[in-house]
């Protein structure tokens, strides 16, 4: 069989950039959530939040290093695998990509080591500023990268001179269609991957019996948080679609498996098994006219289907639809969890219901594995352009011999399965290890020469004598 270097390069930037976002899509929300506990900590001086966070930045730490190391890859890949890519489309996303390294990295950079060991150094404001500053430059990093990504599915904002793409305005190209519903679809996503994580580890602890009250604390406030974001990223979600399908309705037909070249009364397939070369599926299980309700808001609206473009400028339609529902199952388990949760608060059963904290640990990676899932839809579904409708992916693939691409990329899978293997392990470790003690943080902070969390430490206890 005759190597196709296209496809080799596609696959090996299509599994590296699927590793590498597996931890932002965690960070930025974890990040957040610590922010959150400090700042209630400083506010309430309730130890629980304190324990919260300390137990969690060092997840965060392991997860951001990975992060950082597996996105370096990336940027050289563009050069190394899609050169004529990068001469293309250089003076558009150059300049974005700068902006997140002077904007978001450095701030992340020069902030973190103050986060992570600045506890008993520094001030009790300072250090919350700190994590503060990360937890907003993983927001700007976020935000400059989705700019990036969402220009090539919608460009905006260019002129073309010499087959070279040029910035005409670049508050068209910043504010493209399609950015800001896959910015607040992606800032949800990754504050939600970050509570199931937590609340997953929370609920593992109360099957054990192990940390109970610093699991009870956690679990509480995620599924509180779980209660508001989850249906708004729904909501979010059913705008970004209608925002495909003005922008992108060759995509949305890959998702919603629609093959006529317009259909009405479109059904909500549940279930089906779409073939690309009888152009039709094979099995469908659906609800009649629901698809057209949900996309134009009418029982007999018609929706553009895959026949009206070309084979040759549709995507990979299986992968699209299946992957589209594995995104959507796995929000509606969540959006079911946060409410099982709520009524079962109501009962005072919230700690105690055993197959809800199963399913919940069962739902730890929920997140993550809806993010990949949604990554495959926006990317796969955008094929065969890298820029829609504009650039081809096929037509600026460097000239490398098949043979070296298949090289680097087993290279790749190997090194960064055990790069994942490590990364569990420790994550294992720290989770097994559980969160540090009252004693042990109260022996930690009093003593300290700083004057910041020892001095609030030793305030509080005071005044809790007092009381007593």
């Amino acid at each position: 069989m005759e190597l196709d270097t296209a496809l080799l390069s596609r696959l090996q930037f299509a599994f590296t950039v699927s590793f590498h976002i597996i931890f932002p899509s965690i960070t930025i929300g974890l990040a957040t959530l610590i922010a959150i506990w400090e700042g209630l900590w400083l506010k309430t001086h309730d130890p629980r939040y304190l324990q919260l966070a300390k137990f969690w930045i060092k997840p965060f730490a392991i997860t951001f290093g990975m992060g950082v190391v597996s996105g370096i890859v990336l940027s050289y890949e563009f050069g190394t695998n899609f050169s004529k890519f990068s001469d293309i489309v250089g003076p558009v996303l150059g300049p974005l990509m700068a902006y997140e390294v002077l904007t978001a990295f450095f701030l992340e950079a020069g902030f973190l080591g103050v986060m992570l060991f600045g506890w008993q150094r520094v001030g009790r404001k300072l250090h919350f500023f700190a994590t503060v500053t990360v937890a907003v430059g993983t927001w700007i990093s976020a935000f400059w990268i989705i700019v990036a990504n969402s220009w090539m599915q919608t460009p905006q904002g260019y002129t073309i001179v010499d087959g070279q793409f040029h910035v005409a305005s670049w508050f068209e190209v910043i504010f493209n269609p399609s950015m800001p519903y896959r910015l607040s679809h992606m800032l949800l996503a990754s504050l939600i991957t970050a509570t199931f994580v937590v609340a997953g580890v929370c609920a593992y602890y109360l099957l054990k019996k192990q940390h109970v009250a610093f699991a009870k604390k956690g679990l509480s406030m995620t599924m509180w948080i779980a209660l508001i974001l989850t249906p708004l990223q729904a909501y979010i979600g059913d705008h970004h679609g209608l925002n495909v399908k003005q922008y992108q309705p060759t995509k949305l037909a890959a998702m919603e498996g629609i093959w006529p070249a317009e259909e009405e009364r479109v059904p909500l397939l549940l279930f089906a098994m779409p073939n690309m070369e009888t152009e039709s599926n094979d099995f469908e299980l659906g609800i009649p006219s629901l698809g057209s309700l949900i996309l134009t808001h009418s029982f007999d609206g018609a929706v553009q289907g895959l026949k009206a473009v070309p084979p040759e400028d549709r995507p990979n339609v299986p992968l699209v639809f299946w992957s589209f529902r594995v995104m959507v199952g796995l929000g509606f388990g969540m959006i079911a969890l946060a409410f099982i949760a709520l009524w079962l608060r109501k009962r005072s059963t919230l700690f105690e219901n055993k197959p809800f904290l199963a399913a919940l640990a069962l739902f730890t990676p929920s997140g993550v594995i809806s993010v990949l899932a949604g990554w495959y839809v926006v990317e796969v579904g955008r094929q065969p352009w890298l820029v829609y409708n504009l650039v081809r992916t096929s037509d600026v693939v460097s000239p490398l011999p098949a043979e070296r691409v298949l090289f680097t990329l087993i290279g790749f899978v190997v090194i960064y399965t055990l790069l994942l293997g490590v990364y569990l392990y420790f994550m294992r470790k720290l989770i097994k290890k559980g969160p540090p003690s009252m004693a042990h943080l109260e022996q930690q902070l009093i003593g300290m020469k700083a004057p910041g969390y020892a001095l609030a430490w030793v305030k509080n206890l005071k005044h809790e004598e007092g009381e007593k």
